[in-house]
């Protein structure tokens, strides 16, 4: 199985769980590793909001990816061993199709004439890739932040799928807190005077609102606790003008927002987002019930970690008590990574250790 990026066909028409089709959409992935003759060795790797395909460097790529550190020759996810596949989901900007696709019907941009996305809409259309590659079942499927609600409704959707899950930072469904905080980030893109009911262009790009949608992202993704060690409140220059940027967190996140304003279509990010806050993985069971109930699962590993502000540890402390609940042979690790949303980005010894102990431990 070549390395580098490819395409896959989404069926014609390809229809959403909340409504409305697309036609000729595709799905941009990567893979690593060789599936073997038994076809048993598949570990489907699904991303967060703003990540593609492009987890990790490769023949035809050796650019690092957004996981490098975790998959390769004698990594913890060892491309010796496993078949690893990552799309760019449905709905991003990242080569899948999305809101920013030109619509085949009109030859213009989808922009809201994109149907409703939801992270069922991306779990279906990977398990479909999956099976285009003749996978008739995975290992396991990886989901980190939003990446761990499109397992979890690949779970509920496809029972049987996959026989372990390894989910991170993420929880059956949105709390208030995380659901106001992209809720301001939508806020923000919406109301740039370029962003004009989506009809921007990259001349008249809505800088502004990405801006600070970036910003205001990067309050939520790290820890109070690792600022305090990165950013000493003595250090300050003069600013540029009034009330301009004086002290090193402003530039941190100055700097943060600058490199994410182009790399991200603005509706593309509208569209992901919401489908975080659309997901509720109870409402797939009465009331009081077990929705995990009977999909397959033999073993779980979830993580979070203490200093997580957007996906608190109650959260994975619950679907830990609902996969042990159904029968799976659940495994809870919450760590003391400092990095907060982010630490399974960052924290490489923490979370390669914790991945390779799963992976060996379901691999016997």
């Amino acid at each position: 199985m070549a390395n580098y990026l490819r395409q896959f066909q989404l069926p014609q028409p390809y229809t959403f769980y909340r409504g409305g089709y697309i036609n000729q959409g595709i799905l941009a992935y990567e893979t690593w590793g060789e599936l073997n003759e038994q076809g048993n060795n598949a570990i489907l790797l699904l991303t967060g909001l703003s990540a593609d395909s492009h987890a990790a460097s490769h023949s035809s790529n050796d650019t690092a990816g957004w996981w490098e550190f975790m998959i390769g020759t004698n990594k913890a996810i060892n491309t010796k061993k496993w078949f690893v596949i990552c799309a760019s989901s449905l709905g991003s900007c990242k080569g899948s199709t999305g809101p920013c696709s030109q619509n085949p019907t009109t030859g213009n941009p989808y922009r809201f004439n994109f149907p409703d996305l939801t992270v069922e809409d991306i779990a279906h259309s990977a398990v479909l890739l999956c099976q285009s590659l003749g996978i008739s079942q995975l290992h396991t499927v990886i989901g980190p932040s939003m990446g761990g609600m499109t397992a979890l409704a690949l779970i509920l959707n496809h029972p049987n799928y996959t026989r372990h899950l390894i989910h991170i930072a993420s929880g059956m469904t949105s709390p208030p807190f995380s659901t106001a905080i992209r809720s301001l980030q939508r806020e923000a893109i919406l109301k740039d005077v370029n962003f004009n009911q989506g009809y921007y262009s990259v001349d008249s790009w809505p800088e502004e609102g990405m801006k600070f949608a970036r910003k205001i992202g990067m309050l939520s993704y790290r820890s109070a606790r690792e600022w305090n060690e990165r950013f000493p409140r003595s250090l300050k220059k003069v600013p540029d003008q009034a009330f301009g940027i004086e002290f090193p967190v402003e530039s941190y996140l100055e700097h943060h927002a600058n490199r994410f304003v182009h790399q991200f279509d603005p509706i593309s990010y509208l569209y992901l987002s919401r489908s975080m806050d659309w997901f509720n993985g109870h409402s797939y069971a009465a009331k009081g019930q077990n929705p995990l109930i009977q999909k397959g699962l033999e073993t779980a590993l979830v993580v979070g970690a203490h200093t997580d502000l957007l996906f608190p540890t109650d959260l994975q402390e619950t679907i830990h008590q609902l996969l042990l609940g159904s029968g799976c042979d659940s495994h809870l690790t919450i760590t003391d990574s400092i990095q907060g949303h982010d630490a399974f980005l960052v924290d490489k010894t923490t979370f390669s250790t914790l991945i390779e102990k799963q992976l060996e431990r379901t691999s016997q």
